[in-house]
């Protein structure tokens, strides 16, 4: 016999377990096996910091899924991994050297500038690797893998050769996103855009040779400085006489000319266009067209060029002189409000400018049919999205501006820049090492996601054909957020086409964000200051939030103080409630609000599977060598069966179509609701001696911890340690069993761990009873009103009570009913006069229950009471309809609710004087 501690203490399980796994090597796998293989590639956190509620959320869901195929057989592998976040951590790290050293990027060469950031990222991925494993995440570490270390550099170096010898990389002067703060290019997926309130300012072009000028409307006067034409449509009769004559370019005094071009929309403003092919992106397209010079007025920190007017002022500052002296040559016409999309950097939210610049992109013409054909379900049904972000698929630009990062493996000859080497192998191309004065590598750096893309087979070992690359690839599956959609899983599936011919994996499953909740105050003077930290979590918790203070769903953000951190969480809750809290979550919602009262929810589950195991095990046999005697079942024994066959059935169901939380909630419900209040209640009479004889005892206490064992490992993927710890007290079985509860439990419990055992598969169809569901459902009925009319007497729950059924002299419930509510006797026949009593009917039963002799004079009161509440109801409502002024004007519906109410309150005086009488 077995005895559990009375308290669950979750980090002592947590700390004891997550040792025990990586001592046993229960997660490394063999390549080498002849097991079915099941592999996912963890998406790779940056080494920014530390790991975020998202993070959580994504490994949870990730590990439910390998510790669900490894009990099940599979050969699992669950590669971990840190991405080198380019941009992210360069950022991250210059601004941690301006705090503490007073220095800046470019206060460093370039080599000591990277020590830092490497020195940074051993420290940030240290942390984050042991805040996976604070979560329970069964990782195989022996696999660990960063996105820059030796075999990255060789996988990254070999597709970028192969892509460039095949045409697919190439190099172009190209307009860009450039983010001015990062001083670097970004892909067009890597600009947020947003709504802004801005205008359009109406100028006036002089036409040259004439007195007559052309009006052009634009959002972004700063950049006429670059204008090279003015472009209108050949269709409109406005302009068709002006076309091919040119513009005296206010303030530069540049000559330009007016083209025709088929993008102007004539009803857009004046209908006339500026073209500024440098730094607008369709005026770009047209400039191609028309063969127009290209004028950079902007430098890479953002400024204008020292040639120009305004030089050295920041874009938003020429925006006014600009304004201002077009003013003052009387040549504004007019500004008028005006809302526009504007791009932002999605890492340090600068405003993107367009920028002509040298730069190497991927052409994505030739995988565009590839990507829109690819074998890939998307789970929740994402195709839509997917599908427009192709349509409208640009060239991917991958070369960045940074320092830290894969360098682009191309040299340059000294002499000719146009001499060109690409190379793939390690160390410097062999012209590079016997010349090294005469080659230069390319400054720049590829962009994150280039790596990245290459994640599922690099990690395998690619481009080397190892046994890992040749049992796991493709991988099962991709667990991530609808966020890095087209960053990261598009970009796999291309770059699986390319490299291995075939995509990285079949499905996706693409989760919801995390959403926290915000609290704010306004500001007397305007503007809003965000509640304290407490505040958040009481408000969180459900303390009433005053009036003063706003509340909504939002992305989490420190800012906004509504970010929940996971391992103050495990802290406070332990991580399985919080495994379970995040798991119940998941939806097909792109939006996941994460209610902090849940995880105080799930850690009482946890507490609750603790004291419900330490009964069972406190009552288990130390081992049985016979099985059940399944001849012997009586009605609760063959219910708790069939509802565990339907579980054990519906969990495996769900786990494979993603059904997230259907399957953390199907095991909590059939656990707590079905098993604990009920079968653990009902069992108590025979674990007592009160009831059945001792061979039904003990059939009793061998179910019990069977079914305990089968809610053990049905819920050990989502909730592992404290799964873990139980297991490891059941006791052990020996002997041949004939029944497969028996035999599956003693298969079950040979595992050295939970994480090893099997998971229950195996369903008795023949078990799965309908008949002995509905019998307990009527159970089930009879007990619910029972407790009702108790509740409605008041009665405590400690009070006895007879307890009279009518319409079945044979019911036999009695022992059920007996373990469930306190009864005297169960009496199955009409009552004579009892006196003061209730009653209700269910269905073809008739159940009374007399009032304790001792609660009579309690009830006489309440009853008193109760009536002259009604009577006055009742006094009301008639004096309303009475009134023929509000039965003639009052809204029909009203009236009829009136007269429901006023029916309804009768009814119940009736019950009340009955009851009295």
């Amino acid at each position: 016999m077995s005895e559990l501690p009375k308290a669950y203490d979750p980090t002592c399980a947590e700390e004891k377990w997550q040792k025990i796994w990586k001592e046993k090597n229960f997660f490394i796998a063999n390549a080498d096996s002849g097991k079915k293989p099941y592999s996912i590639v963890l998406p790779p956190p940056n080494v920014t910091g530390v790991l975020h509620m998202g993070h959580a959320l994504g490994d949870t869901l990730q590990d439910i899924l390998i510790r669900y195929h490894r009990m099940r057989g599979f050969e699992v592998l669950w590669v971990p991994g840190t991405d080198h976040a380019g941009i992210a951590t360069q950022t991250v790290v210059e601004r941690h050297l301006i705090e503490t050293e007073g220095k800046r990027r470019k206060d460093y060469s370039r080599d000591e500038f990277l020590k830092h950031v490497w020195d940074w990222k051993e420290r940030s991925e240290e942390r984050i690797l042991q805040q996976m494993e604070r979560v329970g995440c069964s990782l195989d570490f022996s696999r660990l893998r960063f996105t820059m270390d030796e075999k990255s550099n060789i996988a990254v170096r070999t597709i970028f050769k192969k892509m460039y010898d095949e045409g697919l990389i190439y190099q172009g002067d190209y307009l860009v996103n450039w983010d001015p703060v990062t001083q670097t290019a970004l892909a067009d997926d890597e600009v947020d855009f947003e709504e802004k309130q801005s205008h359009l300012w109406y100028f006036k072009y002089p036409v040259e040779g004439t007195n007559d000028h052309i009006l052009i409307a634009t959002t972004r006067p700063e950049t006429m400085l670059g204008d090279t034409a003015v472009a209108v449509s050949q269709k409109d009769p406005r302009y068709t006489k002006l076309i091919g004559k040119q513009i005296r370019l206010p303030i530069t005094n540049r000559l330009i000319p007016i083209i025709a071009d088929h993008y102007v929309d004539p009803e857009f403003g004046s209908g006339a266009v500026k073209i500024t092919p440098a730094h607008d992106p369709n005026d770009f397209e047209i400039g191609l067209r028309h063969d127009l010079p290209m004028i950079n007025i902007m430098t890479s920190d953002g400024k204008i060029e020292e040639s120009f007017f305004a030089a050295g002022e920041t874009m938003d500052r020429a925006r006014d002189l600009v304004v201002a002296e077009m003013k003052k040559l009387g040549l504004l016409e007019k500004v008028d409000p005006h809302t526009h999309r504007v791009g932002h950097s999605y890492r340090s939210k600068a405003e993107i400018q367009p920028y002509l610049s040298k730069q190497w992109f991927v052409k994505m013409s030739g995988f565009k049919e590839k990507l829109k054909n690819a074998p890939v379900k998307l789970l929740p049904d994402w195709k839509k999205t997917y599908l427009h972000w192709i349509d409208n698929l640009r060239d991917w630009c991958i070369s960045r501006q940074l320092w830290w990062g894969h360098r682009i493996p191309i040299w340059y000859h000294v002499d000719d820049p146009e001499k060109k080497i690409c190379f793939d192998g390690e160390g410097l191309p062999p012209e590079v090492a016997q010349s090294p004065d005469k080659w230069v590598q390319d400054e720049d750096v590829l962009d994150t996601w280039f790596s990245s893309a290459l994640w599922p087979f690099s990690t395998l070992g690619w481009p080397e054909k190892t046994p890992d690359l040749a049992k796991f690839y493709p991988n099962a599956t991709l667990v991530t957020g609808h966020d890095i959609l087209f960053f990261w899983v598009a970009r796999m599936i291309l770059m699986g086409e390319c490299a291995m011919g075939e995509v990285p994996f079949p499905e996706t499953f693409i989760h919801g964000l995390i959403y926290g909740k915000s609290y704010w105050r306004k500001k007397t003077n305007g503007g809003i200051a965000y509640v304290t930290p407490q505040e958040r979590i009481d408000f969180d918790l459900g303390k009433p939030i005053p009036k003063d203070v706003s509340s909504k769903w939002e992305k989490m953000s420190k800012s906004k103080g509504n970010v929940i951190d996971p391992i103050e969480i495990i802290d406070l809750y332990g991580a399985d409630a919080m495994r379970m809290a995040l798991t119940s979550s998941v939806t097909n919602l792109p939006q996941i609000d994460l209610d902090r009262r849940k995880f105080e929810e799930f850690k009482n589950f946890a507490n609750k599977v603790w004291n419900a195991s330490r009964f069972v095990l406190s009552h288990a046999p130390e081992t049985f060598s016979e099985g059940l005697d399944l001849s012997a079942l009586r009605l609760e024994d063959r219910w708790i069966l069939s509802r565990l066959n339907r579980i054990i059935a519906s969990t495996q169901k769900q786990i494979a179509s993603y059904e997230f939380a259907n399957s953390a909630m199907g095991t909590y419900h059939f656990f707590w609701d079905e098993f604990c209040a009920y079968y653990v209640e009902i069992s108590k009479p025979y674990l007592f001696g009160k009831a059945g004889s001792p061979a039904e005892q003990e059939n009793k206490k061998k179910l019990l911890t069977i079914i305990l064992g089968n809610c053990v490992l049905l819920l050990h993927p989502i909730v592992p340690h404290i799964t873990e710890e139980i297991f490891s007290l059941l006791p052990k079985a020996s002997g041949n069993f004939k029944d497969p509860y028996s035999a599956f439990y003693k298969k079950a419990l040979s595992s050295p761990a939970a994480c090893m055992a099997p998971f229950p598969t195996e369903i008795v169809e023949n078990d799965i009873c309908d008949i002995a569901e509905a019998e307990f459902a009527k159970v089930q009925e009879i007990l619910h009103t029972i407790r009702n009319i108790r509740a409605e007497m008041q009665l405590p729950p400690n009070v006895a009570t007879d307890i009279y059924i009518e319409g079945d002299r044979h019911l036999p419930y009695e022992t059920i009913l007996n373990a469930l509510v306190r009864i005297n006797k169960l009496h199955l026949c009409k009552p004579e006069d009892l006196g003061f009593s209730a009653s209700s009917q269910v269905k073809d039963l008739h159940i009374t229950i007399p009032l304790p002799a001792e609660l009579i004079e309690r009830e006489k009161q309440r009853l008193v009471k109760e009536q002259e509440k009604l009577e006055a109801q009742i006094s009301k409502l008639k004096g309303q309809l009475k009134n023929e002024n509000f039965v003639a004007r009052a809204p029909k519906d009203l009236v009829e609710k009136t007269k429901a109410d006023l029916a309804s309150a009768q009814k119940e005086l009736e019950q009340i004087l009955s009851r009295r009488s």
